[in-house]
């Protein structure tokens, strides 16, 4: 069904404060899944619904516990994860501005960073080149196991050029987890070998799935990738672990490099930039190929395309559940 995008995001605010969120923090979350939701990626209102990313009552203010001219550490004190990955998102900026590189972990966060992309986004559009990762739970099954152990792992690369940023972001699972919650919500199955039911099978039943483990993509190297992510996420920041080993939190490690730093100045950098993408865009195809694609062009097309419509398709039950989640706030007032 076709929503209109300015009440998705009524209803969308709605449902995020419905969840005990501060009205600062609500316009926080909300800009981030909503830039999910106009591009097509799936870290979308699907994050709202069900047990959905309640504030915990219990959090604290988000603190600086270790800092120098390059770097900071941030305690997210239980915050939700959006909230503190911004937070640490701006500082990074700020110090990459002032000294060229920055870099800034987060630890104790309650819930995951959603669509990464939108971070290093923000910081390509700040004339840098921004790394994000973050870590998760125990999702997805190290090569060669099907026992859950890696988070999905996502990481995203922003790179300013002299047109639109090229920003590469990717879960390093074969499906993302929340494609997971979605295909369930929606009623649909998973693609073929993406994932292992809780006794090691293959399968594509989503509740299966999510009993058991998703797979990494693209075999080991995947797996791999997902182990370093995890190394980041985890022991260089300080992940909160319980008494079994298993994560208690999400860690989260953005940096940002000034290109001039190396480039003779920014211009000329983003102006290499885009003369390397234009020649990409301009390489022989294979037969059955129309167009080649960069990273994040096929998003920005869906978002220029539902911004201009003014409205986006989404699923009935979707939409349905997000208004139950929504009129709780209304209820609570």
């Amino acid at each position: 069904m076709k929503v209109a995008i300015d009440e998705l995001r009524d209803v969308t605010r709605r449902a995020i404060a419905a969840q005990g969120y501060e009205q600062a923090d609500t316009e926080t979350v909300l800009d981030i899944i909503m830039y999910a939701q106009l591009r097509g990626n799936n870290q979308n209102v699907i994050k709202l619904l069900g047990a959905g990313m309640p504030a915990d009552p219990a959090a604290g203010e988000i603190t600086v516990v270790k800092d120098s001219k390059l770097s900071a550490l941030l305690d997210g004190s239980w915050n939700q994860g959006m909230v503190v990955l911004s937070r640490a998102t701006q500082l990074t900026i700020d110090k990459a501005q002032a000294h060229g590189f920055g870099i800034v972990g987060t630890q104790r966060t309650n819930s995951p960073t959603g669509a990464i992309g939108y971070y290093a986004r923000w910081m390509a559009e700040q004339g840098l080149i921004g790394f994000v990762c973050s870590g998760a739970p125990e999702l997805m099954a190290m090569h060669g196991s099907y026992e859950p152990f890696l988070g999905t792992n996502p990481l995203a690369i922003g790179i300013p050029s002299a047109g639109k940023p090229l920003v590469f972001d990717m879960a390093t699972a074969a499906i993302a987890w929340y494609g997971v919650i979605l295909a369930k919500a929606e009623g649909d199955t998973i693609p073929e070998g993406l994932a292992y039911d809780a006794e090691g099978r293959l399968t594509t039943d989503p509740e299966a799935a999510l009993a058991g483990a998703i797979k990494a993509f693209g075999g080991y190297k995947g797996a791999a990738l997902a182990l370093i992510v995890e190394t980041l996420t985890r022991p260089l920041v300080g992940a909160t672990r319980k008494e079994d080993g298993t994560k208690l939190d999400w860690g989260n490690l953005v940096f940002a490099i000034d290109p001039e730093l190396l480039a003779d100045d920014l211009e000329t950098f983003q102006a290499g930039v885009s003369d390397l993408l234009s020649r990409v865009k301009q390489l022989k195809k294979l037969p059955g190929v129309d167009e080649i694609l960069v990273p994040g062009e096929r998003g920005d097309r869906v978002f220029e395309r539902n911004t201009a419509a003014g409205a986006l398709d989404l699923d009935e039950r979707v939409w349905r559940e997000l208004n139950e989640v929504a009129d709780l706030a209304d209820n609570a007032d």
